[in-house]
């Protein structure tokens, strides 16, 4: 199944139209709260069918809890950048107010002159978890969706903080919608495209991740109490602007693919 949450209130993808559903619910981070799991909202009853196109897709979530974000996480990363792969996941936490919904427009600082993107798969908690393992990590995730995990690199290497290269206004596209784990074909296996201005950048899946996602989540729940909504960021591969020594303009559109998503575009506006 797959969900969004429209500034109508939530909804079921059906075919090329939302079906807007019977919920009081103001966006999916809500429900997750009060039900852990996304699941429920197949038996809502429908109360209108919007076309896809017609209809205005929000934040997913609202604005959650905690962002959580890794490091080097892709074979073809650390390939790329020349580093030994790690042997614990690098973490960060990002902060919150930096995320940003479908279609939004970021703008870049002044400050800011070396803006990089990162196609992501992004974890969505639904139940939960501490120190859980890595079997118990899929039954706790409520779905996927996609994510830009937008970079100043400039700001990064000069603070050597990744939470202050990553928190700035929007720098956080998640969404639009989000698949829940048991309509995902392999779950080992999940592809995630990036294209800029219509040229792809990344092309790889998560079969090629350092941590793959139950990994990962199970190691990071050993260290703090992943909460329904929360979301984790799980690496970007290699092809990013840092890769190509090429960064975003101003004008410049992101796109993100990940399997069985709604696509997440990204604009970006230069400050006057």
């Amino acid at each position: 199944m797959q969900v969004v949450t429209t500034s109508a209130g939530l909804g079921r993808i059906e075919g090329g139209a939302i079906a807007l559903l019977d919920t009081p619910f103001p966006h999916i981070g809500a429900l997750l709260e009060q039900e852990g799991s996304l699941l429920g909202l197949s038996s809502r009853t429908v109360r209108e069918r919007v076309p896809l196109g017609e209809a205005t897709v929000v934040a997913p979530l609202g604005r959650p809890r905690a962002v959580w974000g890794v490091g080097l996480n892709y074979v073809s990363k650390a390939a790329r950048t020349g580093r030994a792969r790690p042997k614990q996941p690098i973490l960060y936490l990002a902060a919150s107010s930096g995320v940003s919904g479908p279609g939004a427009q970021v703008v870049v600082p002044r400050a800011v002159t070396e803006l990089d993107y990162e196609g992501e798969i992004a974890v969505v908690v639904g139940r939960r978890m501490y120190q859980a393992s890595e079997s118990e990590v899929w039954p706790a995730i409520a779905g996927i969706t996609a994510a830009n995990d937008m970079t100043a690199r400039d700001v990064m290497r000069t603070t050597g903080v990744p939470a202050l290269a990553k928190s700035y206004p929007g720098f956080t596209p998640l969404g639009p919608s989000l698949r829940t784990p048991d309509d995902i074909g392999d779950p080992g296996a999940i592809r995630l495209r990036t294209r800029v201005n219509g040229e792809l950048r990344q092309d790889d899946t998560s079969a090629w991740m350092i941590f793959p996602l139950p990994d990962l989540l199970s190691r990071l729940s050993w260290f703090t109490v992943l909460e329904p909504g929360d979301v984790v960021l799980t690496g970007s591969p290699a092809g990013t602007g840092q890769d190509r020594a090429c960064f975003l303009a101003d004008g410049d559109e992101v796109r993100v693919e990940v399997d069985g998503v709604l696509p997440l575009i990204t604009r970006v506006v230069r400050s006057a």
